[in-house]
């Protein structure tokens, strides 16, 4: 019964995303997510649901109310524990903490943080702990979750009101999400020690009919309007018994492709205007090209760029030219002019990609720049709101009233 139990709750928290998996996509211990960081290497964190008991009715999701499946639930004694135990023995660093809506939001809600609670006071464990912030939690919970957790995350799942009500009867967007995120917001700027590993989202790409446009316009509306710290996105797969169970699921290079414009967002600075060159006519982002060559060959006029005068933020529009070697470029400038491209592959250039997109002095027959044909698309819509985003429904932005 124990290990039903926790192999129910492991293998059922898998579709939380925390993270890049690094490495092999199963660990030896079935229990371990071995989540990369930022830097290189990676942080083996204990990846667990608290409960798969759940009165919400997500069509995407294996633990939708009414499902005919095993339900579980750990007590926080018992998990904290365990966690504790598999700590101890330096098989895990961190914890991913989420849940199912129990019977009632604020009670589940408060065994996950009596969780966390054990853990930092009872143990004092210190390390890092990621809760979730279950939808429709109250504020003491989730004031009291900041407290505890490295990082806290409130699931979207879909980019608009429209989207989730297809996903979801039982779930209200504006109240019951961006709420709850505005507080984690609010609480940090009043705050800023706390949740030091920042908020974070997800998404279900695929389920609600929604296009890239869709999602990258709310993602960009969370990052200016809420300061997440990262969004993560996870490809529909049709649950058995459930009410998309003939959908089909989303291409795995579909998320792939949300990730590296993600990244031009986050990392780039990329403006709402140039994602939308990305964008193909039916909102969606190219499968067969990556997002930062698709905008580059949409703006012609912009290459090829001197090498040798380019600004940091010109050079970062050059695809295989990321910001560690828009870095290298700009410092090595200050020494020595650049003259080839094996001197930009020395400083991390993908010169291959780059050599259509840039000049330099001297520039040989072999290194001139590749033709390519401009493929002009419409006209780019100004940045969104997240307001509009909501608003869009019919629904005003929550707090606005």
């Amino acid at each position: 019964m124990a290990m039903a139990k926790l192999d129910t709750l492991i293998a059922s928290a898998r579709y939380d995303v925390c993270g890049y998996t690094a490495g092999p996509a199963r660990s030896p211990q079935r229990f371990i997510h071995r989540a990369a960081l930022p830097a290189g290497g990676a942080s083996p964190l204990f990846k667990v649901l608290l409960t798969n008991v759940c009165v919400s009715d997500c069509a995407y999701c294996v633990n939708q109310v009414g499902r005919d499946c095993p339900r579980y639930s750990f007590q926080p004694e018992e998990l904290a524990r365990l966690f504790m135990d598999l700590h101890q023995k330096r098989l895990v660093r961190g914890l991913f903490l989420s849940s199912g809506i129990g019977v009632d939001v604020s009670r589940t809600m408060q065994a996950m943080i009596d969780t966390v609670d054990i853990l930092r006071h009872r143990y004092g464990f210190g390390g890092y702990v990621h809760l979730k912030v279950l939808p429709g939690a109250p504020f003491d919970c989730v004031a009291e979750a900041c407290r505890l957790a490295s990082r806290v995350s409130v699931n979207m799942e879909a980019p608009t009101p429209q989207h989730l009500a297809k996903l979801s009867a039982r779930k209200d967007l504006a109240e019951d999400i961006v709420e709850r995120m505005r507080w984690v917001k609010q609480l940090t700027d009043a705050d800023p020690q706390l949740v030091p590993s920042g908020q974070t989202t997800q998404f279900v790409v695929g389920a609600a009919g929604e296009t890239d446009h869709d999602i990258l316009s709310t993602v960009q509306a969370l990052y200016s309007q809420m300061q997440l710290r990262r969004v993560y996105f996870s490809g529909f797969r049709p649950v058995r018994d459930s009410r998309l169970e003939c959908v089909r699921p989303a291409p795995p290079l579909r998320e792939h492709r949300l990730y590296q414009a993600d990244w031009l967002i986050r990392v780039y600075g990329f403006s709402p205007q140039e994602i939308e060159l990305a964008l193909g006519r039916n909102g969606n982002l190219r499968l067969d090209m990556d997002p930062k060559l698709s905008i580059a060959r949409r703006q012609p006029w912009l290459f090829p760029v001197d090498i040798n005068r380019a600004s940091y933020e010109d050079l970062l529009r050059v695809p295989g030219i990321g910001p560690v070697s828009a870095r290298r470029i700009v410092e090595s400038r200050r020494e020595h002019s650049i003259s080839s491209l094996q001197q930009l592959q020395k400083m991390g250039v993908a010169a291959r990609r780059a050599a259509p997109f840039v000049w330099f002095h001297g520039m040989g027959k072999a290194e001139k720049q590749a033709s390519f044909l401009p493929q002009l698309g419409p006209a780019c819509q100004r940045p969104p709101s997240l307001a509009g985003t909501l608003a869009e429904s019919g629904i005003e932005e929550a707090g606005s009233r």
